[in-house]
């Protein structure tokens, strides 16, 4: 299952060379992460089940350049593998137009509140994540 959220391009996204400034992207896969595992439960009133995680890796291939702001765009998520304390989100910035802006990764690493170390996927987060885990 692929989780599809939407971004809106500020215009002050917008950087002097005129196109969407590179550490926009990061902040943009950001907020789609924070969507897909925690707001689209919470607004219905449900436990989240994904929540004490870190980014331990970004990797971003830029495609195509934005050049216009004041619009959303399409960010698809999915998981591309998952380990024993960690797992890979893949992600896909879309225009209106089909046309891919963006394709980008981030590992993220399970860690406990408490002791701020990483620590083992639960069951119930890998039966979540398995949901989204693309063939």
């Amino acid at each position: 299952m692929i989780y599809t959220g939407q971004q809106y391009v500020r215009w002050d996204d917008i950087d002097a060379f005129g196109h969407v400034n590179n550490a926009k992207y990061l902040t943009y896969i950001q907020e789609v992460r924070y969507q897909w595992a925690y707001y689209q439960y919470s607004i219905k009133g449900e436990l989240p089940t994904l929540m004490e995680m870190v980014v331990a890796r970004n990797e971003i291939d830029y495609i195509v350049p934005i050049y216009e702001g004041g619009r959303f765009y399409d960010l698809n998520l999915w998981v591309d593998s998952i380990g024993n304390t960690s797992f890979v989100v893949g992600y896909e910035l879309l225009g209106t137009d089909g046309v891919v802006h963006a394709k980008m990764k981030s590992v993220q690493v399970m860690v406990s509140l408490e002791t701020k170390k990483s620590r083992p996927i639960s069951e119930q987060e890998r039966e979540f994540l398995n949901r989204y885990l693309k063939d």
